[in-house]
């Protein structure tokens, strides 16, 4: 005791607090809003101290580690993927205003930090920048993605440039706490652009329109039971009844399982482009410009036209240093790219270059701003 301090006397210590139930709201996690405004979702304890084990479990969170987290903490996987649960293990937390490329590399090198999660958009801008291939980041163990899907040429220079790194594809959504399925270091040889499989707590399976599972290898909607989930949407009873109706969450994603189990998600379902009755997956086309040199980064929406219904655009920002002199790529560069790669009907109709691609605070893409911007021109 500090000087002059008395002893607390048993009796006048306040009461404890009430128990706390394990189905009580604790939390509304807000949606990122990428494809319509975001809802709360009504999180519980349950659903959370479920979604914690879950990671640590299926992304070998352990003490030893250094995390990194260089996201916003509002940032639903951020939090409960990483922050939280690492808490739980016993690891020690280096926490950034955001994710600046030197102070990662910096405190990489300096051994202070050996795990990163980021979102693709992250991913991408390191992988661009120039000490991306001078500094020493052999310190990296563990390399998390997820928020968005991740184009596989990106994740292919990635891990070209640090083959040891063990790199970790989380997929969910803010319903689910977030984490959905994983797939692990050891799981990425001839299937990189798959999600992986379910985490401990998780149910899933893909569905036709009707709710109807579908067999292995065919294209439907995901949808899960799980403890993680969230109990619907706060002041929102209709989209709570859409988003569960017949007693599975329905997660707007559009996927293929294969035999063994393990899911590639297609699209987002608001994503995919009907063009002239065809659906295209808006995906495939990004994936095939991350192919061009010059292309930094892009994204494909579809966009009311009087032949196709919808038409297949990308907007591109170009790579900022250029191609050894070369001159700035054009649009009808980028879709005979395109072409090269896809039948033709998935090719871009249009071409759009920005400077930079719109996005949530999460660094996520916000196609209806792309959408509403470039539907009315």
């Amino acid at each position: 005791l500090a000087a002059g301090a008395a002893a607390a006397d048993p009796d006048d210590r306040a009461e404890p607090l009430p128990p706390v139930a394990d189905d009580a709201l604790v939390q509304l996690l807000y949606t990122s809003g990428t494809t319509a405004l975001p809802k709360g979702a009504m999180m519980t304890h349950r659903a959370l101290v479920h979604e914690y084990t879950s990671a640590v479990v299926a992304l070998d969170l352990d003490a030893s580690d250094r995390p990194l987290h260089a996201l916003p903490l509002y940032h639903s996987a951020q939090m409960h993927v990483f922050l939280l649960p690492y808490l739980a293990v016993g690891a020690e937390s280096v926490i950034l205003d955001g994710p600046d490329p030197e102070q990662i590399f910096d405190l990489v090198e300096a051994g202070l930090a050996d795990s990163l999660f980021a979102p693709p958009t992250v991913w991408i801008a390191l992988s661009r920048h120039p000490g991306f291939t001078t500094r020493d980041l052999s310190g990296l163990r563990k390399a998390y993605y997820g928020a968005s899907i991740m184009p596989v040429p990106v994740l292919a220079r990635l891990r070209d440039r640090l083959p040891r790194l063990a790199f970790y594809n989380c997929f969910g959504q803010s319903e689910i706490g977030p984490l959905a399925t994983v797939l692990g270091p050891d799981e990425h040889e001839g299937r990189m652009d798959s999600c992986g499989r379910p985490v401990l707590f998780v149910e899933a399976r893909v569905v036709d329109e009707q709710g109807r599972e579908v067999p292995d290898g065919t294209r439907g909607e995901v949808v899960y039971r799980s403890p993680q989930l969230c109990t619907g949407y706060w002041d929102k009873p209709e989209e709570t009844a859409e988003a569960f109706r017949g007693g599975w969450f329905h997660s707007g994603d559009l996927a293929v399982r294969d035999a063994e189990g393990y899911f590639t998600v297609v699209d987002r379902v608001k994503d995919v482009i009907n063009s002239g009755g065809v659906l295209v997956a808006s995906r495939q086309v990004e994936e095939a410009l991350y192919e061009h040199p010059q292309v930094a980064e892009v994204a494909v929406i579809g966009l009311p036209d009087e032949r196709w219904i919808e038409a297949v655009c990308a907007v591109v920002v170009r790579r900022a240093d250029g191609t050894g002199g070369a001159a700035p790529v054009g649009e009808r560069e980028l879709i005979e790219a395109a072409r090269a790669r896809l039948a033709p009907f998935k090719a871009p109709k249009r071409v759009m270059f920005v400077d930079a691609l719109p996005r949530n605070a999460s660094g996520k893409v916000l196609k209806r701003e792309l959408r509403e911007r470039f539907g009315t021109s």
